[in-house]
């Protein structure tokens, strides 16, 4: 499995962000062709005490190639143009792959 990571710092108005990012974008999000699982995580502290990080979004794909296929997708480009509108200053994207050990 490959997955499109979201790393979110913390936002300057948690409520604006939260309701923007329930109620409009992961609904667009998860509406991606070729999308088989997302899961989203509330930072709420780490080992040191308060942490920089607010959310991390983990969507999954089969591979490269499904998740740059779906990337391509009208729900695709919606997604990247609605995360760049509402936090493109706060947000990390990166891209993984699941190790099996």
């Amino acid at each position: 499995m490959v997955k499109l990571i979201a790393l979110y710092k913390q936002p300057k108005d948690k409520e604006a962000f939260d309701e923007h990012y329930f109620n409009t974008h992961a609904p667009l999000t998860s509406k991606i062709p070729g999308l088989r699982k997302m899961e989203v995580t509330k930072i709420v502290g780490s080992p040191m005490g308060d942490s920089e990080f607010y959310l991390l979004c983990e969507m999954y794909y089969d591979d490269h190639e499904s998740l740059q296929k779906a990337m391509r997708t009208d729900e695709g480009k919606a997604s990247g143009r609605d995360v760049m509108k509402f936090a493109g200053d706060i947000v990390t994207l990166m891209i993984g792959e699941e190790v099996d050990e």
